[in-house]
């Protein structure tokens, strides 16, 4: 049986890579980061606030990549 990683390290692996991303391609794999986490640990319950601050911060850095193509 394949054990979970513990939810704090894969919250804070999922966040550093969204914040390390600088373009459209990165992002595009740390969303899908995001997507597995919220899979993997929906079972579990984690809190839902863990997952509106992945979210936010993945619009922010989406927001601030597109900008640098305009």
């Amino acid at each position: 049986m394949i054990k979970n990683p513990p939810l704090k390290k894969s919250y804070q692996k999922t966040l550093k890579v969204i914040k390390s991303s600088k373009s459209i391609v990165q992002l595009d794999s740390a969303s899908r980061m995001v997507k597995n986490f919220k899979t993997l640990y929906k079972n579990v319950g984690y809190p839902k606030v863990l997952s509106y601050n992945l979210d936010r911060e993945l619009n922010k850095k989406q927001t601030n990549i597109l900008k640098k193509w305009k």
